[in-house]
């Protein structure tokens, strides 16, 4: 697979959205369960069908982009585009040292998202560290490791181990970066509204937030038709965090309000595919 990736990185993201745009409708037609799941999504969070219609294809581009994204030299810059919405933001939140914490939905390229970080603000303010759950398949695996150790970035595991680097980083100042719809596992969630329907969603990024006094943002790379590039946009999350919040559920809720609005801006670009609903599974 690594073989694979290394020859598709080096072709043009045109080409590669192309593929991806027929791969994601290749899935969705030969997978029932994906597209029931899509479907369902879809329709629970009240968005007209026609407009996450896009979502398909768009779900296929993130797949197809990963080794342009992952395997391109280490010194090359994102091409043939990256522009920024909202960077300003950053660069105040990151000067107040205190550090920052930055919030990515299932939407558009949330790997450009990272890079676009360590590229613009990593050699003025530190690596951005970014949390991620390692692959179940070796494969895969590998692919992953590789790319995960770019210039800027600092890849910390979900785990107990990568919790901690994460509060390190942001003791020092520094970014860092997560999904918060990922469902976490067992015991380190509460069960929240998201699109009116009990999710369980992770109680991290609030406690983050809460023991260290950081910043936090929202932010997502948003795909540029006929593989143009990318655009970063940075938004505040538009309330506040409680602040005395012991079992994290009103904070949790906070968090998912941000995302629905977010999502709601760009349904075309939301994995709606997601098993958002599942139950977590366990930490043992």
């Amino acid at each position: 697979m690594l073989t694979l990736f290394r020859a598709l990185s080096h072709c043009p993201l045109w080409f590669l959205h192309g593929i991806g745009a027929a791969l994601g409708w290749i899935t969705y037609w030969a997978s029932p369960t994906y597209r029931r799941r899509f479907v369902e999504n879809v329709r629970q969070a009240g968005i007209p069908a026609a407009q996450a219609r896009p979502a398909i294809a768009a779900a296929g581009r993130m797949v197809a982009e990963l080794p342009f994204l992952w395997l391109r030299p280490a010194d090359e810059p994102i091409r043939p585009s990256l522009t920024w919405d909202g960077d300003a933001l950053i660069t105040d939140a990151l000067r107040a040292g205190k550090g920052l914490v930055l919030l990515t939905p299932h939407m558009g390229s949330f790997e450009v998202a990272a890079q676009a970080i360590a590229q613009r603000f990593a050699a003025e303010f530190g690596p951005i560290t970014v949390l991620y759950r390692p692959a179940r398949k070796a494969a895969l695996r590998a692919v992953m490791d590789e790319s995960r150790a770019r210039p800027g970035v600092a890849p910390a595991p979900a785990t107990l181990a990568g919790v901690r680097q994460m509060m390190r980083a942001l003791r020092r100042g520094e970014a860092v970066g997560l999904l918060p719809d990922q469902v976490p596992p067992e015991g380190m969630g509460v069960w929240v509204p998201f699109f009116g329907k009990p999710a369980y969603t992770m109680t991290l990024a609030a406690r983050l937030v809460q023991q260290t006094g950081a910043a936090l943002l929202l932010i997502w790379g948003e795909r540029l038709p006929h593989g143009a590039g990318y655009t970063v946009r940075v938004s505040a999350l538009g309330e506040t965090l409680p602040a005395d919040d012991p079992t994290q559920a009103e904070s949790a809720a906070v968090i998912n309000r941000a995302m629905e609005r977010l999502i709601r801006q760009r349904p075309q670009q939301y994995l709606w595919g997601y098993h958002r609903y599942k139950t977590p599974r366990s930490n043992d």
